[in-house]
């Protein structure tokens, strides 16, 4: 069985042998305020930044979930207010969730064809703590680009940059420097089960919270960072998933190579449903269409008699999101599914849709 399920997707198959090491090693029963486990974290850490081009001075964190960061987010970095730019559902939770913490918050919708018109957009503004984007939109398919990233960088003033990249980060190459904030999870692109997120943060960021000494919650950023400066966490972490995940890092190619892998296969895949078949492409403008995660649209019969036989072959396909539910389905185009797997799903639907 082959899962394009956009989250919690496939694993790599190396993840079984991990977790027999995990055993054997003790991990399962080590305890977080050791050396052992500190090493683990210091060397997880500099993997991380190796092979996804990290800059060495941003501070990385770990939680247990992307969500989790909307939270820890807005009470540690967002004393006044948010300013949220989203297409999609996730994009639109983490502004509703925000705003419920911090009224004055704002948000802009704009659709999942459309790019936002930077210049038009109410920045630079002093009160504006946050400025928040979804970088890859997991309900709908959309992704931004580092040109529309860049633009609004530069028109932030002293606002900071948060990019929910939960779909993409680990398997898209980033411009970190264009932003104060990124965050994912492990269970898309990096191939693990789900449980574990990781936050990098810039030197600016880094400074602001520290001005902001928001210390009301146990795992405000201010406590997070005095224990990451020996490599530990405010809570008990999964460190399961932190083994696992150093592990994966070690064993993957670099962030360059996989990226244009993950660039090749998309490009495939929305060059054959943009040919004479029963699906096309959810998203019609190819300037927004996701690289890691491909939205296919149909009448709904149609999607349920595709994800039917699918299923029977081996291949089970994401199910479309909120909105989009009843009319498309998502295939997740992450590292851990192999090459085989797109060939099969490809010819199957050669086969049974052309």
């Amino acid at each position: 069985m082959y899962t394009f399920n956009p989250g919690p997707s496939q694993v790599y198959p190396q993840v079984r042998q991990y977790l027999q090491d995990a055993f054997d090693e003790g991990w399962l029963s080590a305890p977080h305020r050791g050396e052992r486990f500190t090493g683990l974290m210091r060397q997880t850490v500099t993997e991380l930044k190796n092979k996804l081009n990290v800059p060495q001075d941003y501070t990385v964190f770990f939680m247990n979930s992307a969500t989790e960061c909307w939270e820890v987010l807005t009470q540690s970095l967002t004393p006044r207010k948010s300013f949220h730019l989203y297409s999609g559902a996730f994009g639109e939770k983490w502004y509703e969730y925000a705003k419920a913490l911090r009224p004055a918050t704002i948000g802009i919708p704009f659709g999942p064809d459309e790019l936002p018109d930077v210049a038009a957009l109410p920045l630079p503004d002093p009160e504006i703590d946050l400025v928040c984007i979804t970088q890859n939109e997991t309900s709908n398919a959309t992704q931004l680009r580092d040109g529309f990233i860049l633009n609004l960088y530069n028109r932030l003033g002293n606002s900071l940059l948060a990019v929910d990249a939960t779909s993409s980060l680990g398997g898209i190459q980033m411009k970190y420097i264009k932003a104060d904030v990124w965050y994912a999870s492990v269970q898309k692109c990096f191939g693990l089960p789900a449980g574990l997120s990781l936050m990098i943060l810039s030197p600016r960021a880094v400074d602001r919270f520290r001005q902001i000494n928001e210390r009301s919650h146990y795992n405000s950023l201010t406590a997070q960072y005095e224990k990451m400066l020996n490599y530990q966490t405010t809570h008990t972490p999964n460190v399961l998933n932190i083994y696992l995940l150093s592990r994966v890092l070690q064993d993957r190619e670099p962030i360059k190579v996989v990226h244009q892998h993950l660039q090749e296969r998309a490009t495939k895949l929305y060059d054959y449903f943009t040919q004479d078949t029963k699906l096309t492409p959810l998203i019609t403008n190819p300037d927004t269409r996701s690289t890691t995660v491909i939205g296919l649209q149909a009448a709904p019969a149609v999607i349920d008699e595709v994800k039917r036989r699918a299923l029977a072959q081996g291949l089970q396909l994401g199910n479309g999101y909120g909105s989009w539910k009843a009319g498309s389905l998502r295939i997740a185009n992450f590292p851990a599914i192999p090459d085989e797997a797109f060939e099969q799903l490809v010819q199957f639907f050669a086969r049974e849709f052309a």
